[in-house]
């Protein structure tokens, strides 16, 4: 009797511990919406989950860690993103790069490192800014003091749309790339070399 009350304990314990939600330790810079949509009545969907794109690029990494909000319907860019002003390129916390070899864009040089990634969008050209200053929840405490390259690009526009902000690092010699960004009608997109 003792041995069947045993294994019941072993049960119950058991069943219960496969009912409670299991808790993770998440990155500083992943964000869940409190009032996001249930899929199956337990479960938040992440509205702008965190993600990265990440490439090697001859013997360079490169990596992009991004929050990638959606469209969700509404009018991105000169609407939710304002045309003329800094925005952090993601949602949340700022985007960031890092490189583990020196890289030219623009003509200028990047040293190795981690740095954040911010835009001015507007309708006619974006200016792109790499910043000292990667760690920081969206653009709060942008300075354009702390930009290491500054430049501009033309968006290209589609009729179709991208739901959700999208960047890729693509290869396109074994020591040069295009880095990429999608997201609502909007494309930008700039070279890079490996120094």
């Amino acid at each position: 009797m003792k041995h069947l009350i045993a294994l019941l304990v072993v049960a119950l314990s058991v069943l219960s511990c496969k009912n409670e939600p299991k808790q993770s330790n998440q990155n500083d810079h992943q964000h869940h919406n409190s009032s996001a949509n249930n899929d199956d009545g337990n479960k938040k969907k992440v509205l702008s989950p965190h993600t990265s794109a990440m490439a090697m690029i001859g013997d360079a990494h490169v990596h992009i860690d991004y929050s990638s909000p959606g469209v969700r319907g509404r009018i991105i860019f000169g609407g939710l993103v304002g045309y003329d002003n800094v925005w952090q390129a993601g949602a949340h916390y700022a985007t960031w790069i890092e490189t583990d070899k020196d890289l030219t864009i623009a003509g200028e040089k990047l040293p190795a490192g981690k740095y954040g990634f911010f835009t001015i969008p507007s309708k006619s050209d974006w200016t792109i800014m790499i910043n000292k200053n990667w760690d920081q929840h969206g653009k709060d405490e942008y300075d354009e003091k702390e930009d290491v390259i500054r430049f501009k690009v033309t968006p290209e526009i589609s009729e179709d749309i991208q739901e959700h902000l999208e960047y890729k690092i693509t290869e396109t010699s074994d020591n040069s790339g295009i880095i990429s960004m999608s997201w609502e009608k909007v494309k930008i997109e700039f070279p890079f070399a490996i120094n």
